[in-house]
């Protein structure tokens, strides 16, 4: 499935050069070539073991986030990109510390609970937070409630993954504004804390992380998820009781900035080289798991795409450009980093993708275009038609890391 992913990053650098009314056939027999070249070869699998098991999480600041670099830049060098450097990038340097969760309810009867801070939190301090739970199911309840119904309460947003989409990201979008803005509205209202129901559709122990942002001019409160089965328990005891309470105690904080890069690599161009094409994913990960689909998955597919080049010897009209972009999860620094350069440096990108959905089976691009550009993309349908089953989806939709880098760069 990785290898179905990259193949069609490859299918659209390769198309992007030549012209389909001319070399039809020229073209068919050389995306052949990189398609059987690509579901013959398991190189990205071994990257991704290595990028995963041997260096493991990879959170901006941390250790296994410089060894990362260090490993991607090597990796391009074995096989002899045209050129491959860092760009230095100032990166959040947050971790988590400990955590311990539990529910108190009937008698003071103890529930243990998982907790997993919200990526950029603050900490409760060493002695923790103990406060009533006010139950939340939607935004708009707690938008209704006075100051004096919230203060001092830790609020639990219960709003469920929805698990009847079958494109799992349309259940997301609604749930992530819970993890990453919710938190202030409970703060302006006097909450002392915030407890998430987990934004995944996953029913295990395992409660998903991501970045909150807090608000300025709003104080910043600790912030953690639960996972979907504590969650169940915890809303259970919620609607039996009228009052339960919940501890946590974290240790989190955010120390200074770290110094990180991105990494770029890439073979020129031959009668374009001014025209880039860029494409990547992100190095780091959350600290909590090893990032194999979030985005190991996208970045050895970057490098593949390169590899695939040069082994067969193809040598692209235009640049192309692979970027394994740091700080995505919780800052986005290398995404804007690379932007400011580009601009400055007055470079002429005109395809930037990012593969930032995982790792599963490829159903379609999402792209941010004008009409022109959406026939010509979809022209190139009946050349990639015999060898993979992807559907060109052209949609006004861009993942977040690569819209810094489109909305200032792309011409």
């Amino acid at each position: 499935m990785l290898r179905l992913r990259f193949l069609g990053i490859i299918f659209i650098l390769s198309c992007s050069q030549v012209s389909l009314s001319q070399q039809y056939k020229k073209d068919s027999a050389v995306l052949r070539q990189i398609s059987n070249h690509v579901l013959q070869n398991y190189d990205c699998y071994k990257d991704l073991e290595q990028l995963c098991k041997q260096i493991g999480h990879r959170i901006s600041g941390s250790t296994q986030a410089a060894e990362a670099v260090e490993w991607g830049k090597k990796t391009f060098e074995k096989f002899g990109v045209d050129k491959v450097w860092l760009q230095e990038v100032m990166v959040p340097h947050w971790v988590r510390g400990e955590e311990e969760g539990y529910m108190l309810s009937h008698k003071n009867h103890k529930t243990s609970m998982t907790i997993s801070s919200l990526g950029n939190a603050v900490g409760t301090g060493a002695s923790g937070l103990k406060a009533q739970v006010l139950k939340i199911n939607h935004i708009d309840e707690l938008k209704k409630l006075s100051t004096k119904e919230v203060q001092g309460k830790i609020v639990f947003y219960n709003f469920r993954f929805e698990q009847s989409n079958v494109n799992t990201f349309d259940s997301y979008g609604p749930c992530v504004y819970y993890r990453w803005g919710a938190t202030s509205e409970a703060s302006k209202k006097g909450a002392l804390g915030v407890v998430i129901r987990s934004v995944s559709s996953a029913y295990d122990d395992k409660p998903h992380t991501g970045t909150v942002r807090y608000e300025d001019q709003t104080a910043p409160i600790p912030a953690v998820a639960i996972s979907n089965l504590d969650a169940d328990v915890l809303e259970k005891a919620c609607n039996e009781k009228s009052q339960v309470q919940f501890y946590m105690r974290t240790t989190c904080q955010m120390l200074p900035d770290v110094k990180s890069y991105n990494v770029v690599a890439e073979i020129r161009g031959t009668e374009l080289p001014n025209e880039i094409i860029c494409f990547g994913g992100h190095l780091d990960s959350w600290d909590i798991g090893e990032g194999a689909h979030d985005d190991g998955a996208g970045v050895v597919q970057s490098i593949e795409v390169l590899r695939t080049f040069k082994r067969l010897g193809i040598r692209p009209k235009r640049t192309i450009r692979a970027v394994l972009f740091m700080n995505e999860e919780n800052g986005l620094r290398g995404a804007l980093k690379y932007a400011e350069l580009a601009e400055k440096n007055n470079e002429n990108h005109i395809l930037a993708i990012e593969s930032d959905a995982g790792g599963a089976t490829p159903y379609g691009f999402n792209m941010n275009m004008n009409d022109a550009q959406e026939a010509q993309v979809k022209s190139w349908k009946p050349l990639l038609a015999p060898m993979v089953f992807i559907i060109l989806n052209v949609k006004v939709v861009v993942p977040i890391s690569v819209r810094f880098v489109a909305n200032s760069v792309l011409h």
